[in-house]
């Protein structure tokens, strides 16, 4: 209500008005599809301080940096950074040039060991035991791969788990886990315990 300077109004006359709110079930309850934690996947970093080994996101692939080369400053500001590096799941090469004092995104990039269980050459289906003592069902042979070609260390790396395998040793995986991605890159192969 709005009083006007100098006149008053009684407030009792002021007609109630009731607006009815329906009830929330439970199917309007909000609903999340993830579960991650809601952290970030990359953190951000200058262009100038990536290094020859540095892992950092270029047209959205996490990749692991190759080369790097900083131009100068010209004559309207930036020294640039030219880097070209190789997506760490496919190989695939790529290159980016911007101001070295821009940020860039870099990926966390986690590697972790598991002892391999089984590996099924036909399908590409591996089996890991977590720490915990669970299987962990969800990779696949390093040579199965979503996108383009296998590399030449993909195929190695099966050669050396299928061996491994055959032979009865204790075959360790090392997967590595970067944007919601993971892949098998390495084998550490031992005689049976």
């Amino acid at each position: 209500f709005c009083l006007a300077q100098g006149s008053a109004t009684n407030v009792t006359s002021l007609p109630l008005v009731f607006v009815a709110i329906p009830a929330m079930s439970d199917d309007d309850q909000p609903t999340f599809e993830t579960t991650e934690s809601g952290a970030s996947q990359t953190y951000p970093q200058q262009a100038g301080e990536i290094r020859k080994g540095s892992y950092l996101m270029i047209k959205g692939h996490p990749c692991k940096c190759t080369e790097i080369s900083t131009s100068k400053t010209g004559k309207h500001g930036h020294a640039k950074a030219h880097i070209v590096a190789n997506d760490i799941f496919t190989g695939k090469k790529y290159e980016d040039l911007c101001p070295s004092s821009h940020n860039l995104d870099v990926p966390f990039v986690k590697r972790t060991e598991y002892q391999l269980l089984s590996a099924d050459p036909e399908t590409g289906e591996v089996s890991l035991l977590l720490e915990s003592g669970n299987c962990k069902d969800d990779l696949n042979l390093p040579t199965f791969v979503k996108v383009g070609e296998p590399t030449d260390d993909d195929k190695k790396v099966v050669e050396e788990i299928l061996k491994g395998m055959e032979d009865g040793k204790e075959v360790i995986v090392i997967v590595q886990a970067a944007c919601g991605e993971e892949k098998i890159i390495q084998v550490k192969i031992s005689d049976a315990k």
